[in-house]
């Protein structure tokens, strides 16, 4: 099995070294410093699961790899728009395209490129980042959540799936993987925005009245959208996300704070921007939503990122 890793950040780098280290045909596709150390020393991972320092392919230069059987686009939301013309070398007839961004925008994206029945939507569970250059430093978690885009089993999918539990990783193949993605979205987006807007960690997100009564709204305006898009969602979702939050250290906070604090670009837009963006288009309302991405919009003008 052949795949391509576009992206050797936490998410890529961990999931493909496990991959490659199992015996798959693994390349990856990466840039700069970090792209420089995994060709010179190989690709190093620190992990409570076992520490790892082997030789891969890596490449700034898709056509160097060719077409692969699976593509895993492990990059940020707003690296996307590039990378979706970046990887046509890479793309045949009988490839298949996995996204596994933030967000719930990304299969749409590639699939205007390369066609719905190129894509497997996905999710990923992974608690990694890059430590320097061709280290990755991984905490916890490795759990890829894949499926059709009109959901239902198919060959290719299994076979995925196959590898990657080969691997010593965990692959998910849901019933519905649009809902699935959705319920991930709404654990992150409606904390991420008000965390962005507040700069507040989890603790205090939760814990304060008017905060969380926020929290409560913002997810039940994420649930709606859903359900006006078509999304079967579970009838007590929100309650369940809010006790999935109440379960989080209370001094942590999202990626975006991360990112923003790090003076980093974030994935705002692809949050709470998705949301206010979908709800225009869906006409469903999102008064909370909106208000929080202009909070944290004005935030990130007012810091200079």
């Amino acid at each position: 099995m052949k795949i391509g890793i576009v992206g050797a950040g936490g998410v890529g780098g961990y999931f493909g070294a496990r991959l490659a280290a199992a015996g798959q045909d693994v390349a990856f596709v990466a840039r700069g410093k970090h792209l420089e150390a995994i060709r010179s020393a190989g690709l190093v991972v620190h992990s409570p699961a076992g520490d790892l320092q082997l030789p891969v392919r890596a490449t700034g230069v898709p056509a160097e790899i060719g077409t692969v059987d699976y593509v895993l686009i492990c990059v940020k939301t707003w690296q996307l728009p590039d990378v979706i013309e970046a990887i046509r070398p890479l793309v045949g007839p009988d490839t298949a395209i996995v996204t596994v961004q933030n967000g719930v925008e990304a299969p749409d994206q590639v699939a205007q490129v390369y066609g719905r029945n190129a894509v497997l939507p996905g999710a990923a569970e992974v608690i990694a980042y890059v430590e320097g250059p061709g280290v990755i430093r991984h905490l916890g978690n490795g759990k890829l959540t894949v499926g059709e885009w009109e959901n239902g089993p198919a060959p290719r999918l299994e076979r995925l799936r196959d590898a990657f539990v080969a691997a010593g990783l965990q692959a998910t193949i849901p019933d519905d993987i649009w809902a699935a993605l959705w319920t991930k979205f709404l654990s992150v987006v409606p904390t991420g925005g008000l965390g962005t807007a507040t700069g507040a960690g989890y603790g205090v997100l939760r814990t304060q009245p008017a905060t969380r009564q926020l929290l409560t709204e913002a997810t039940g305006e994420i649930r709606d959208l859903a359900r006006a898009r078509g999304v079967q969602l579970a009838a007590d979702v929100v309650e369940r996300t809010l006790d999935w939050i109440d379960q989080l250290p209370a001094d942590g906070t999202t990626s975006l704070q991360r990112d923003l604090i790090a003076g980093r670009p974030s994935e705002l837009d692809a949050w709470t921007g998705a949301v206010v963006r979908l709800g225009r288009e869906s006409r469903v309302p999102t008064p909370i939503n909106t208000l929080l991405f202009e909070f944290a919009t004005a935030r990130v003008l007012a810091s200079g990122n």
